[in-house]
């Protein structure tokens, strides 16, 4: 395919693009010509076989092909209302890979929506990673603001690390924070949280704020108490969890945080250099 096609064909798909409620989405009587598609009743039994595909992902139909109506303008000036679906870019994905690829548009269709749809998993993939990082900064936080308060209470530098230790047994459900250690294989020198998944480090980082905020307020002094109100907290917000479900010492270990911290960084080295403010603020007006 020519540089020329390529450049014509993605103009006119970016053309048809339309946004609703920062939906994107495409109607499929405007995409009809642009595949090839000369009867509407012909391309129907195209989005048939692609809803088909969808179902068989496991996607639920409902999100991606949206049935709606439409009123067109007739030669004669008079309206009429026309049947149409509303797609999204998987949705259009799927219609191009049912298409015919010896046909030039359907060939480039069926590659500009799988990279496109490949972007959207990325980003998605990306902004989990993002968040995993930052939960994992919260937690950090959090836990140097416990250590402090115990210690201006206790006096004593290993309290924090005792309480701490029991506060993870009463989250994993009796197991010990070396035994978690052990069953995700994290190394001796490293932190069980840095392994752990996004929701159990955010779990963590909860049960150490409600007992930084409960030890200030009802002014906990000794290590015993202090340690009762970790342990409570962290079975507190054990048993939210297991009441939707999820089991903190039976999920699977995540990415090291230290990769995932710097595989972010190193992305964000690539990206272009903005100008500085001083060199932009000559193009503002006065």
């Amino acid at each position: 395919m020519r540089s020329a096609s390529i450049a014509t064909l993605l103009a006119q798909f970016e053309a048809l693009v339309r946004h609703e409620q920062n939906i994107e989405f495409w109607f499929a009587r405007e995409l009809q010509p642009l595949l090839g598609y000369s009867e509407w009743r012909n391309f129907l039994v195209a989005i048939d076989k692609a809803k088909e595909s969808c179902t068989s992902a496991g996607q639920a139909l409902g999100d991606h092909f949206r049935g709606v109506t439409k009123m067109v303008t007739l030669g004669s000036g008079a309206e009429r209302a026309i049947e149409d679906v509303a797609l999204t870019r998987y949705a259009c994905y799927l219609l191009a890979q049912n298409g015919d690829p010896r046909k030039e548009a359907i060939a480039f269709a069926q590659t500009y929506f799988a990279v496109q749809t490949r972007k959207q998993e990325l980003i998605e993939v990306r902004l989990l990673e993002a968040d995993r990082v930052r939960a994992r900064a919260r937690l950090v936080q959090s836990e140097k603001e416990l250590s402090a308060v115990i210690f201006e209470r206790v006096g004593d530098e290993q309290s924090f690390a005792r309480i701490r230790s029991k506060g993870d047994r009463a989250l994993f459900g009796g197991l010990t924070t070396q035994q978690m250690k052990d069953r995700l294989d994290v190394p001796d020198a490293r932190a069980l949280a840095d392994f752990l998944p996004t929701v159990t480090i955010k779990a963590k980082d909860f049960a150490a704020e409600m007992t930084v905020h409960n030890t200030k307020e009802r002014n906990l002094a000794s290590e015993a108490s202090i340690s009762g109100e970790h342990v409570e907290n962290n079975r507190q917000v054990r048993g939210a969890m297991r009441a939707r479900g999820i089991v903190p010492e039976q999920l699977p270990a995540a990415e090291d945080v230290r990769k995932v911290e710097r595989r972010l960084a190193n992305e964000a080295k690539k990206l272009p250099k903005t100008r500085r403010a001083a060199s932009r603020s000559k193009d503002l007006p006065a």
